[in-house]
């Protein structure tokens, strides 16, 4: 190999580190901004009175629901910690937890969609159709993430498909806490949860000049997602959400 022929094989093998190092760092600035929405979106109701003390009054279920998932945003920062400090086998090992822990996520946050729907009406704060409008919601949230989910342990060899199906994966539990930051701006709502999105979709841009297709079909299936906010009161929803809560009424 000439001189000019290494230098252009060591140009391009320092732009391909540099471009790593970019998108590793642009990750872990993703994962943080989707905690920080998370936090301030359950901070009100949960983490706030949680952490200083004041009664948070929850059947044990659900208060195991809120570790849970707090503990799936503690552990995509870890991986993606993981990442940027060059520990792929590390990375590797906990991912391979992280299967078993995603399910986990998955099973706890069925329960609770039914649970929590449930429990309003036994206390007489709901009546039945404001349940089962409610029912759809977090339904909604967990067949978007096992849909997620499951694409990127199918696709854990690689790499480049997989992180984009877990920030999607994400984002689509982080549906609830921007909800409750946004309840009468449905404008305000769509924003914001698409935004980690499109932030993603800019550095794809940025990066390599195209977006990459796993967020092209994240972003159509997030929008026809949203669009139950309009049909959650619909009667034919209420009579479908209606007999699934039926039986634990």
């Amino acid at each position: 190999m000439n001189g000019t022929a290494h230098e252009h094989v060591v140009t391009a093998r320092t732009a391909a580190a540099v471009s790593r190092v970019r998108a590793q760092r642009f990750s872990l600035m993703l994962t943080l901004v989707l905690i920080a929405v998370v936090v301030r979106g359950f901070w009100p109701t949960y983490f706030g009175p949680l952490l200083t003390g004041r009664s948070v009054a929850r059947p044990w279920v659900m208060h195991l629901h809120g570790a849970i998932f707090s503990g799936w945003m503690l552990l995509l920062l870890t991986q993606v910690s993981l990442a940027v400090s060059g520990r792929v086998r590390l990375h590797r090992r906990v991912g391979a937890f992280g299967i078993a822990y995603g399910c986990l996520v998955l099973v706890v946050g069925l329960i609770v969609s039914f649970a929590a729907p449930v429990r309003h009406v036994r206390l007489g704060e709901w009546t039945v159709d404001q349940a089962a409008a409610f029912l759809l919601l977090p339904l909604v949230d967990m067949i978007l993430f096992a849909g997620f989910f499951g694409a990127a342990i199918a696709y854990r060899r690689r790499p480049e498909i997989h992180k984009r199906l877990i920030v999607a994966a994400t984002i689509a539990l982080a549906f609830a806490a921007v909800g409750r930051i946004f309840e009468r701006s449905l404008v305000g709502f769509f924003v914001v949860w698409l935004a980690p999105l499109g932030a993603a979709i800019g550095f794809d841009l940025y990066a390599s000049r195209r977006v990459h297709p796993v967020y092209i079909v994240t972003a159509a299936v997030f929008v026809v997602a949203f669009l139950r906010l309009l049909v959650m009161e619909s009667p034919f929803w209420l009579k479908i959400g209606s007999r699934l809560l039926a039986p634990l009424l």
